[in-house]
């Protein structure tokens, strides 16, 4: 197939072209500004576009079809005449389907956790030679990319996005892979955006439950009481497994789980780490895993791209970042490192930066999300708020969701860099949470400091 690519240099977009150029596709690709990993890696395989910009005239009948990324506009040119000439138009997810249409596909859906859930299953799958098709929103140890696509494989494993399909298709990616088994591991309100109560976002998931095909399997946290309720008042004949946190303790700042062979080590932690490694064991299971094949796998695993992800350590301090930014992840990850971290102090620091965090309605949904750590810092920026048109937030609105008096506010890069860098670390973890970079904060600067 001949396609085009319309906003190619997409984290999700340009993993999906490199996977179809492997498959022999003919690829072209047009974006307006593509930054790195993207860009180096479309350039490594001559997808690279030559010049930035949108171009009509690079549409033509001779493409089968054109795949839309969410960063386009309705009204992009090129997308025009895509419609002009009668072109297919593909969002991302329509275009997954396609491919795997005649597959087993698995997807994994929740408001937090599918990233490392997903993670997990494909580690496992990969550590028993196990070869599947797969779609996961991080960069994985020992997978050059995001996306793979076959013609030979039975499975299809998929990341479960709730977030909508490209700019002319509203519906959630995740309502159009039609799963033959899927996973729910948590719902709390994200995306207010798109979804601006919670009984719609909730909504979402109930339909994702619905579309599963007859006779499905529907894997689901049951210690998340909206997802209980969601699977189980579903009237789709589909199988329903609920899965829990596994038993474990923590000696010495190592977790153990217990298995029927006794206790085994893990290279991860956290209670939400352990609620998603329950879930992926029954979807490995599922997809033909014995319960003693995943644990001999998943005791190798160190968890996903910048989820918890190590910076630096020595013998009394820990750094990690972290990609948590709405409420429920903030409260899992900063306890997860104060329960794993008991004796020591525990330093947790979150960016507000999202359109929902930085939303003076959303912010209520934060009380309590940082009450675990021993000092707690809250940095955002007046000019993103600014940026995304938003109403102005006050420090004392902030405070006053947290529900926290003693938090730690700064609005200046500089001045939260300079009170960072004057900490003394000795005796304590530093938690780094957000989805963008505190306003320019190097994080390899802490591996000197603390090496």
């Amino acid at each position: 197939m001949n396609l085009h690519f319309i906003a190619i240099g997409g984290s999700a977009m340009h993993n999906l072209a490199l996977a179809l150029l492997q498959k022999g596709y003919q690829i072209t690709g047009s974006d307006d500004v593509i930054f790195e990993p993207s860009k180096s890696r479309l350039e490594k395989k001559g997808l690279l576009p030559s010049v930035f910009g949108w171009f009509p005239e690079r549409i033509t009948t001779k493409l089968d079809a054109v795949i839309l990324g969410m960063h386009a506009k309705a009204d992009n040119p090129e997308l025009l005449k895509a419609k002009e000439l009668g072109i297919k138009i593909f969002s991302y997810p329509e275009f997954l389907y396609e491919q795997s249409k005649d597959k087993t596909r698995v997807v994994i859906g929740g408001s937090h956790g599918k990233t490392t859930i997903t993670s997990m299953i494909l580690h496992v799958l990969n550590y028993h030679e196990i070869e599947v098709d797969f779609m996961v929103g991080a960069q994985l140890e020992g997978f050059e990319t995001m996306v793979k696509l076959t013609s030979k494989n039975e499975f299809m494993v998929l990341e479960g996005d709730e977030y909508l399909s490209s700019p002319i298709d509203l519906r959630p990616k995740f309502h159009l892979y039609k799963p033959n088994i899927a996973l729910i591991s948590g719902i709390a309100w994200d995306h207010i955006n798109v979804f601006p109560t919670f009984e719609t976002y909730v909504e979402q998931f109930s339909i994702f439950t619905s579309s599963l095909i007859n006779g499905g399997i529907m894997v689901y946290n049951e210690e998340d009481e909206i997802v209980k309720q969601v699977v189980e008042t579903s009237e789709s004949p589909i199988k329903k497994y609920p899965y829990k946190t596994p038993e474990y303790n923590i000696v010495n700042g190592t977790t153990y789980v217990e298995t029927l062979e006794g206790e085994m080590s893990l290279e991860f932690f956290g209670k939400h780490n352990l609620q998603n490694m329950a879930g992926a064991k029954w979807i490995c299971q599922h997809m033909g895993v014995g319960e003693d094949e995943f644990y001999e796998a998943i005791a190798t695993f160190k968890g996903a791209s910048k989820r918890l992800e190590k910076i630096t350590e020595n013998e009394s301090t820990v750094i990690f970042k972290d990609f948590a930014h709405s409420p429920s992840k903030v409260e899992a990850t900063t306890n997860a490192v104060k329960d794993q971290y008991a004796q020591r102090t525990v330093l947790a620091c979150l960016e507000l930066h999202t359109y929902s965090s930085l939303n003076t309605e959303f912010l209520k949904e934060y009380e309590g999300a940082l009450n675990a750590a021993d000092i707690a810092v809250v940095f955002y920026s007046p000019k993103a708020i600014e940026i995304k048109k938003l109403e102005k937030v006050t420090e004392q609105q902030i405070k006053e969701a947290f529900n926290r008096e003693d938090l730690l506010i700064y609005t200046n890069p500089e001045t939260f860099k300079t009170f960072l860098f004057s900490q003394n670390f000795k005796n304590t973890a530093l938690l780094l949470m957000s989805s963008g970079n505190y306003g320019g904060l190097d994080f390899d600067k802490f591996k000197d400091l603390v090496g």
